[in-house]
């Protein structure tokens, strides 16, 4: 499936039931090419990105989500603006960031399309890419030293895709080590 096909089908599709705002889910693990589509995706369809990581830390890769659901979700639900504070992965002040209830919101990262956010969810995209590709991408990216780092992460997020099973309810699933085609 190409860009172009992808985004009509996000297009044809409605917002949840009292939404205005069509949250459009990027969901995979670590590593798998999720940041590249959503960006893709976010230019196609004129569409601010709001990533997991914003919420996530290597100490918690996946139980964070009380907080997007109740800073993000909830008010762009209701058509309100959504207000946080992001994770600075390298310690220090944390980035005040707001959102504006649009057309369109990219949700891009791991858990992205979790059982807790479906409700306020129109598109679910499930990025497939084996696992030595991405933790090769993740060391490349965050050095040799985080390896230990990226194994606890990646058994979050095995017990994630075990219990969740997201890429059985996606309404896309896409290889994320072959480039996306327009």
């Amino acid at each position: 499936m190409g860009i172009q096909d992808l985004v009509q089908r996000i297009r044809a599709k409605e917002a949840p039931a009292g939404m205005a705002t069509r949250i459009v889910a990027v969901d995979g693990p670590g590593g798998a090419g999720k940041s590249m589509l959503a960006e893709r995706l976010a230019k196609e369809l004129g569409a601010e990105i709001v990533h997991t990581d914003d919420f996530a830390s290597w100490d918690n890769p996946v139980n964070w989500w009380h907080r997007l659901a109740a800073e993000v979700l909830e008010p762009i639900s209701r058509g309100e603006t959504a207000r946080f504070l992001c994770t600075n992965w390298e310690g220090g002040a944390q980035e005040s960031r707001q959102v504006e209830p649009a057309d369109f919101l990219i949700l891009e990262g791991v858990t992205a399309s979790r059982d807790a956010f479906r409700r306020f969810l129109t598109y679910m995209i499930w990025v497939e890419t084996p696992r030595r590709v991405r933790l090769t991408r993740g060391i490349e990216r965050d050095g040799e030293a985080s390896r230990a780092q990226w194994d606890e992460w990646m058994a979050a997020e095995d017990a994630y895709m075990a219990r969740e099973r997201p890429h059985e309810r996606a309404d896309a699933v896409l290889p994320g080590d072959k480039p996306f085609e327009d």
